[in-house]
Order: C-alpha cells, then structure tokens, then sequence
C-alpha cells in the first residue's frame, strides 16, 4: 500500500471516504482532528514528516497550505472535487464539522474553489468526483495500489 494525500476543499467528502478507507483496513489519517494541524492553520511538519518517514502504508486526509511540501512523499495525490453548490449544500447541511454553516464561511468556500482549488489540481496526480458514492470512491482509491 503506497502513501496517499486526499486533498479538496471543504464539504468533498474526504472525511467519509477517509473514514470508509479505514473501515476496509487501511491506516487513514485525518489532519483536521487529533493535533496534526498546528494553530495557525499548517500541518505539524515534525509529526507528519514522522508520520511518512516510518509508515509506507498510510492515507492522509487534508488541505492545509504546507501540505505541497510533502507532495514528494506520497505516491498519489488525489484531489477529491464537486461543484461549488454541492459543496455548499454539504457544508450547510452537515452535523459532525461546525465550518460551513454560517453565509461568510460559505463565501470563503466559493473563494476557495476559485483561488485553491486549481493549485491542488496541478500538484495532483488524481481527481476524483466527490459526488460518487464513498465505496466507488474507495475502490477507486483501491485501484491506485
């Protein structure tokens, strides 16, 4: 199992396919939880340099604005895309992550789309149609080891 990035903007569906991919086994990293992102919004470069350094076998979940600096650590990277108003919608409508609810966080989201979302798809080496149910997605995840 090589190192995979699964990157998007908010509401893609990385968290389910990340939780999805760890239900059939696989190490499955989420950078939004459990202190890998540091408070000013980057990942934490120690812990996650330790992270690829000693496991061949993992999938991280994530974007963050230093994640292209490990872009050379991972064997894919896979952007995980929707329209913007599936995007949206999802964030509006979500209960297990407060971000999106409110009409600025949304807006940020559109900026994001706009201004993010292209340099995420030129460090990709995949893109995937978050709109897809999770376990095509993870098949499809599957089909790249």
């Amino acid at each position: 199992m090589p190192r995979i990035l699964i990157t998007g903007m908010s509401g893609a569906g990385k968290s389910s396919l990340l939780a999805e991919l760890g239900r059939r086994g696989y190490l499955a990293v989420d950078t939004d939880y459990d202190g890998w992102t540091r408070p000013d919004g980057l990942w934490d470069e120690r812990r996650m340099t330790e992270l690829l350094s000693f496991r061949i076998d993992v999938v991280v979940s994530g974007t963050v604005e230093n994640q292209v600096d490990f872009y050379d650590r991972f064997e894919h990277v896979v952007l995980l895309s929707a329209p913007v108003e599936v995007l949206v919608e999802r964030v509006a409508t979500r209960t297990n992550n407060r971000y999106g609810g409110s009409p600025e966080q949304q807006d940020e989201i559109r900026r994001y789309v706009a201004e993010v979302e292209p340099l995420l798809r030129s460090g990709a080496t995949a893109e995937l149609d978050g709109r897809r149910p999770v376990a095509e997605l993870a098949d499809a995840i599957n089909a790249l080891v």
